[in-house]
Parts: C-alpha cells; structure tokens; sequence
C-alpha cells in the first residue's frame, strides 16, 4: 500500500470545513475574511518563492509538454501569460494581414477575423450618429478572444506588476505573494469597470437606478456600442473566473462552494439578461457589484502591506459602498422586479423570440430566484464584514479570516520538500 497521499488528501487534510459562523470568521482560509487577518511582520525571516502565481501542485508535479497547441489543449494558456499572448497575437496578426492585403484580393469581403475583436451586428438603419447594435453567435467569437485576453492581463498584473510591489512591502512567503497579486488584479478590474460601469449608465434612461426603465420600452435588444462592448467584456470576465474555479488553477478557499455558487449565479444573470434582452438591469446589477469589490480589494491589499490604519479608514469606506451598492440597491432591483414587470407593454409580456419579447409571466420568479440567491450570499458575507469592522475597531491590528494558515502550509511543504530532494 502507497504511504504517500495525494495533493487534494493533504489539501483536505490542512483545512477542514468550518462548522459554525464563528469558526468561519476565524478561518484564515476564508475568501473574504483570511485577508484581513494580522499578516506575518514584514521583513521576517520566511522563505522566498518566484513560482507561478498560480499554487496547483498538479501544474508542478507534472512537466507540462511545450508547443502551443499542449498549452491550448492542457488550458496552460489559463495561467501562463506567454501562452496566453501567443494566442492573443495570432488573431491580431491576422486581422492586420487581412486589412492589408484584402483591398488587393477581395476587397468587398469583410474581414473574417473582426467578430474576434471588435463588437458584431451593427443595426444598418440605426443613426450614424447614434449607431445601435444587436447580438448574435458570432458574439461567442469576441467572448473566446476576451477570455484568453483576461487570462493574460490577470498573470501579467500579477506576476509583472503586483508581485515586485509585494516583494518591495517585504512580502516573501510564496502564498502571500499569489494573494497580493489577486486581489491587486481585483482592484484593478474593478476598478476600471466600476468606472466604465458608471459612465455607460450616463448614456442610458436607467441613469442612477431609475428602475422604471428597465421595463419601459422593452425589449432592450438595440444596444449602444458601448453598452454592448461593456456587457461582453463582463461576461468574457466572468467566464474566464469560472474556469479558473472550476479547474482549480488556484489554490481554492475555504469557502470554494460558496464562490462557486455565487459565479454561477453571476453567469447565470449575465446569460439570460443578454439572451432575453433585458441588458439594463444586467448593467445595473454589474454596477452594483463592482464598486464595492474594488474597496473590498484595496482594503486587503493595505492589510498585506501592513498599513493597518489605513485598512480601518478604507474598510469603513468599504462598509458604507457594500451597505449601499450590495444590499440596498439589490433590494431596489428585487421591488422593481416584484412591481414593476407589468410596466412593460402586455403585446411584449410573450414568449417571442423572433421580436425579441420573451418575458411571459413566469420569467417574473425566473429573476426573482437568482437575485435573491445572490442577496443571501451578499448577508452572508454582509455578518463576516460587521465582525471584521468591529474587530478592527477594538484592535487596529485586523484580522482577516482566510488565508494565512493556507499560506503557511505552502512554505512548510516548499521547505519540507527542499529537504527531501
């Protein structure tokens, strides 16, 4: 019989399920809570990792074959960002090579490689000066080309730009350093599509949450550019997020079931809302998560530098933006779904997709189900964010609940197995 156990046995054996609320608030290998747990004094003695942000055991246990179509087939691309941007190039390369030699050779084709990086189905009797488009399959092409392209801003935010930051704050511990580089993507997604996010609502009825629009005039499938582009780079966002989940090309937490609950419901939302044209209240959704995400990562990452008085400015301002965005304006979309769907006109309340009207009654409780959903798990984290606030009240050394034993375990294993080779 093997005395050696697998990589998923020790995994699992390192981090047994919390069982209660408390022990969840207390578990370093929490998503939300490990981080702002009182980090390792910076500069200490601890052992320095250049490794891959990327901890699966199973990419390193294993010589992966080289050549780009082994990386594509092995999902290598997913976290190796030279991969990544090989694939990248070849449809850019392409569409150039086609741009300059086409006038010559056919010049009335379009360009076959366009769906794969700009938005597809412009509306031809649409305003040119304000142009509309709607969707179609060739939408999943620009959805495949964003996912490889966030699969190499990710590594690369993180291995180039995060991982030096981390190093200069005196993070060395090979985990911490895949941690600061996430949550440094994090804020920088975030970031940026909170803002994006805010300056797409400018152009639209629905400009601050006046929910009545997400009804009126529908359905919504003649979108503006920029709505379209923003819908599809979320959703290209999400499913990339997905994948890295559902592979387990990162170390997972603690709380792995939750995410994964909470990414499908978010892909769930995505799907439909563009599927049955209902791309307003999809915007607004998106809005409401990303504003606060962004806080929630820069209060994290001041935890890792060690900055813990700043932390307890920031995780204030974060407390209030969650409060907001999270809760009550998802409770403002949850009434206006509940007494608000009879705004729309009753010839569109039918199940027809050729006209682009697939609201029938029942898709009421169809959105009802999900949103709610996605509220619990808000609550959910909503308890563990009070307990970390008022901690840090008391002690301006916070503790987040997630990641430091998980950390530690890493660098034990590392040092272990340096003494075995």
């Amino acid at each position: 019989m093997s005395t050696h156990s697998s990589p998923n046995e020790k995994l699992l054996k390192r981090r047994p399920r919390a069982s209660s609320l408390r022990s969840i608030e207390t578990d370093k290998g929490h998503h939300l809570t490990g981080p702002f747990m009182v980090q390792t004094p910076l500069g200490s003695n601890t052992p320095e990792s250049c490794d891959s942000p990327v901890s699966n055991d199973g990419f390193r246990m294993v010589k992966p074959k080289a050549g780009l179509v082994a990386d594509l087939l092995s999902a290598r691309w997913v976290v190796n960002p030279v991969s990544s941007f090989k694939l990248l190039m070849i449809p850019v390369l392409l569409y150039i090579n086609w741009e300059l030699l086409a006038p010559y050779i056919a010049p009335e084709l379009p360009n076959p490689i366009a769906p794969l990086l700009f938005i597809s189905y412009p509306i031809p009797d649409s305003s040119p000066d304000d142009p509309r488009y709607g969707k179609g399959y060739l939408d999943l092409a620009f959805l495949a080309f964003h996912i490889v392209f966030y699969s190499f801003v990710r590594q690369f935010v993180t291995i180039v730009i995060c991982h030096p930051i981390a190093r200069y704050f005196g993070i060395k511990k090979r985990g911490k350093l895949d941690r600061f580089g996430e949550q440094g993507y994090a804020l920088l997604y975030f970031a940026v599509m909170g803002a994006w996010g805010y300056r797409v609502m400018g152009q639209l009825p629905t400009w601050w949450y006046r929910t009545e629009y997400f009804w009126i005039d529908y359905p919504h499938w003649q979108m503006k550019p920029e709505l379209k582009r923003y819908f599809l780079m979320q959703a290209s966002y999400w499913c990339q997020q997905f994948i890295v989940l559902l592979l387990r090309l990162e170390k997972p937490r603690k709380d792995y079931n939750e995410l994964i609950i909470h990414h499908f419901v978010t892909l769930w939302l995505v799907g439909w809302g563009y599927l049955v044209n209902l791309t307003l209240i999809g915007h607004a959704i998106y809005m409401s998560m990303d504003i606060p995400d962004a806080f929630l990562a820069f209060s994290k990452l001041l935890n890792y530098m060690g900055w813990h008085r700043l932390k307890v400015c920031s995780l204030a301002v974060f407390l209030v933006a969650w409060t907001y965005f999270r809760h009550w304006l998802n409770l403002v979309i949850l009434w206006s779904i509940w007494f608000e769907f009879d705004l729309i006109d009753e010839s569109n309340r039918v199940w027809a997709p050729k006209t682009g009207a697939w609201l029938v009654w029942w898709m009421k409780y169809q959105m009802i189900f999900p949103i709610s959903l996605l509220q619990l798990l808000n609550l959910f984290w909503y308890y563990l964010i009070w307990r970390i606030v008022i901690r840090s009240l008391r002690d301006v050394e916070v503790t987040d609940v997630r990641s430091d034993d998980e950390d530690d375990d890493d660098d034990d294993d590392d040092t272990k197995n340096a003494k075995e080779d």
